[in-house]
């Protein structure tokens, strides 16, 4: 199995922003760098972070920050400055005005830079866990954060604890008889018109294979052979790491809808995808910041 070059990468997936993990275990570092004139700070506020532009992420000094947040260190941007993540719950009314308002992953992500793009979804994702996960799972006493933000120590148990991601897969499905067919699936809770990958958490002691074998199975009804990987990008929704695949059906007439999570499947010819993918026509495909609509798009190009 080959991956796809940087190039052909879901837009939250391209490499950019420099970590810096080994800045983690300095003791008290991000109150040094709140005093560093050089370091700016990503707000986010729910899902949503404040816009300069529709293209570009709105970034504050550490004394323009809202009080009450969570904060993480997200790494060194490529002129050396500190950039760090101020965390706040989802708020009724915006935390400050931006120039282009505040958006959310799904809809800003893929307009935004490679290393912008990542410090959003690592923000987010790293957020998800500081807001949701204060108190320590073994033994329920609140946890003190270290590692700038990366882990957490109980002072009860001993116990250190570190944000979780959930891998899933996600699948487009190519047809056995004809090139030119892929198969998607309208989830229930959406609209009619709405189709995309068919995609489920991995199970414990499953392979990434055998979850694309289940999932499929399972939503669609149909066995597939050959999978093939093509690539990964984090969703933190709440903490996932999408894994895409491409799984070839042996028997196309077995496509049908399980009924619950998914309520239709269908096969898209070329051209109809082609029409989706450009706004066209009465099918509305995922947005661009998602792995789902690259496998579309790489699926549909490879042949156009």
């Amino acid at each position: 199995m080959t991956a796809p070059d940087s190039t052909s990468l879901p837009p939250l997936a391209r490499p950019g922003l420099d970590r810096a993990a080994e800045e983690r275990l300095a003791p008290g570092l991000i109150d040094a760098l709140k005093t560093d004139a050089a370091t700016r700070v990503l707000v986010i506020a729910g899902d949503s972070a404040p816009l300069a532009a529709p293209d570009a992420l709105l970034w504050r000094a550490p004394a323009e920050v809202p009080e009450d947040a969570e904060w993480a260190f997200l790494g060194r941007h490529h002129d050396g400055g500190a950039l760090l993540a101020a965390v706040f719950p989802t708020q009724e009314d915006e935390l400050f005005s931006a120039p282009a308002g505040w958006a959310g992953l799904r809809s800003a992500g893929a307009a935004l830079s490679a290393a912008e793009a990542g410090a959003f979804v690592e923000a987010l994702s790293l957020g998800r866990w500081l807001l949701d996960a204060p108190f320590c799972p073994a033994c329920g006493h609140r946890t003190v954060l270290g590692d700038a933000g990366w882990s957490r120590r109980c002072p009860n148990c001993g116990r250190q604890h570190f944000p979780r991601t959930d891998p899933a897969v996600i699948v487009a499905i190519t047809s056995a008889d004809d090139p030119d067919l892929l198969l998607l699936g309208s989830n229930a809770l959406w609209g009619a018109d709405r189709f995309s990958c068919f995609a489920g958490f991995v199970e414990a002691g499953e392979s990434l294979e055998g979850a694309v074998r289940r999932e499929v199975a399972e939503e669609s009804g149909v066995q597939v052979g050959v999978v093939t990987y093509r690539g990964s990008q984090a969703w933190p929704y709440p903490r996932s790491l999408m894994v895409g695949f491409l799984a070839a059906a042996l028997d196309d007439g077995a496509a049908e809808a399980d009924g619950d999570e998914i309520a239709a499947v269908r096969w898209f010819t070329r051209d109809e995808i082609g029409r989706a993918l450009a706004g066209e026509g009465d099918v509305v495909l995922p947005g661009r910041a998602s792995i789902a609509h690259r496998l579309i798009a790489d699926w549909h190009a490879e042949r156009a």
